[in-house]
């Protein structure tokens, strides 16, 4: 069975930057795309971005610019680079899998992490 696990969120000025990394046990991340979503009080979960094995990435438009996702195969690891933060990307933020290239539609994704809370300040 795979387990995600997602690294310590925190609390972060507007304008300021976070790393989180989302790591796998059970199986590898081999042939499968990672994905990072958020979901703040009251709003649907969004897509925020996500890579495939292959490295081919996609962004949400909210997030365009400023977020960077990237991947180690090596060590099982993908990371979501949040540079310019703002108080709007406050949210709960989970990694999910799924076979096939990246996909923004949260159905498509078949194994999820338990989330990790990032806070933006003003």
């Amino acid at each position: 069975q795979v387990q995600l696990v997602e690294s310590e969120g925190g609390l972060v000025q507007a304008g300021g930057s976070l790393r989180l990394s989302c790591a796998a046990s059970g199986r590898t991340f081999s042939s499968l795309t990672v994905g990072w979503f958020r979901q703040a009080p009251g709003k649907e979960r969004e897509f925020v971005a996500a890579i495939s094995y292959t490295k081919i990435t996609s962004y949400g438009d909210s997030v365009k610019g400023r977020f960077t996702i990237f991947r180690d195969n090596a060590k099982n690891v993908v990371y979501l680079q949040m540079n310019s933060l703002k108080p709007e990307d406050t949210a709960v933020y989970y990694c999910a899998l799924r076979t096939g290239g990246p996909s923004p539609l949260y159905i498509e994704y078949n194994y999820w992490g338990q989330g990790t809370q990032v806070t933006v300040s003003s």
